[in-house]
Formats: structure tokens, C-alpha cells, sequence
């Protein structure tokens, strides 16, 4: 059976992994943080001094996915977006935070002055968003809200009649 491949993006803190997880549960598709993927696998590619965290070796995070992407039914969870191949996914959404929100989840992670200030920019600026339209077909790209426990709700419950109709249109 044909499953589709699901991109969720956006700022750190928006609430990527938790709505990951809770999709991967409801409908059986696969969760990889890429985060967690490039941590275990050690895919890094240097560190970066200012931020202070490894950098990401964006080719090796794509050989370790691409057997599984081409499978299908996996559901990618990583605040950037514009080095996977485009092939790869089948929808993608970007989460979208108010800064005052997002200010406050952050700051529970003990973010950095710096990074905390970098990352609210990045979300007034809506670089994520920006960065898929201009990685993929702009008819896949999404927006979704995701302030409050309701929205989760609302987006678990829109994607999951998504993967629905499109395992239904591409199985039959």
C-alpha cells in the first residue's frame, strides 16, 4: 500500500515534535525527528561555535532517510527544510507561533539570550514559511496555527483526513 511522506517545519518551539509524535500514534506513520536521527547517528559536520551545537551534515541526514522515504509513511519532523529532496514529501506543513508563545517555550528550554532572540526573529520573519514555499510546489505548503492545546487538535484532526484522502486517491 502507497503511504504518504509528511514534512512538519517551522521555528524551534512551535510544536513540531509534539504534533509529530501524537500523528505517528493516530495513523500508524513513521515519526524521525531528524534531531534525534543526526544525534544518534552522530551526523554532524563540524560545531558551531556561536550558537553553540553541532552542525548538521545535511548529506549523510539524506542517505540515512532516503531507503525509508521512497518506502513511504514517514512523517519528518526538522526546522529546516530546504536541503531534503523535493521528491521526498507529499505535504508539507509549516507551524506557526505567536512570538509571545513561543518566547515562553523557549525560554523553558533555557535557550540563550542570543538563540532566543534569533529564533523570534526567524518566526516575525517567517523564514520557514518562506523557506518551503521556495523548496517546494507552493500548492503542498501549509500553515498552521499552533498556540494552544485546541489548535494540536484541529491540525491532528485536519492532517489525518488528509493521509486519509490520499491513501484513498493513491490506492485504488
Amino acid at each position: 500500500m502507497l503511504l504518504p511522506n509528511i514534512l512538519l517545519t517551522g521555528t524551534p518551539g512551535v510544536g513540531k515534535t509534539t504534533l509529530g509524535k501524537e500523528l505517528a500514534s493516530r495513523s500508524g506513520l513513521k515519526y524521525v525527528n531528524v534531531g534525534d536521527l543526526a544525534r544518534e547517528g552522530e551526523l554532524y559536520d563540524g560545531f558551531d561555535e556561536e550558537y553553540n551545537c553541532p552542525i548538521l551534515d545535511e548529506d549523510r541526514v539524506i542517505d540515512e532517510l532516503d531507503n525509508q522515504m521512497r518506502d513511504g509513511g514517514v512523517i519528518v519532523d526538522y526546522h529546516g527544510c530546504d536541503f531534503f529532496p523535493e521528491r521526498w514529501f507529499h505535504i508539507v506543513f509549516v507551524l506557526r507561533t505567536d512570538t509571545s508563545v513561543l518566547y515562553k517555550r523557549l525560554e523553558t528550554r533555557g535557550y540563550s539570550e542570543k538563540k532566543l532572540n534569533d529564533n523570534i526573529q526567524c518566526e516575525i520573519f517567517q523564514v520557514l514559511y518562506e523557506e518551503a514555499m521556495e523548496s517546494y510546489k507552493e500548492e503542498i505548503v501549509h500553515q498552521l496555527p499552533s498556540n494552544k492545546p485546541e489548535e494540536l487538535e484541529e491540525n491532528i484532526s485536519q492532517i489525518l483526513k488528509w493521509i486519509e484522502q490520499w491513501i484513498k486517491d493513491h490506492n485504488s
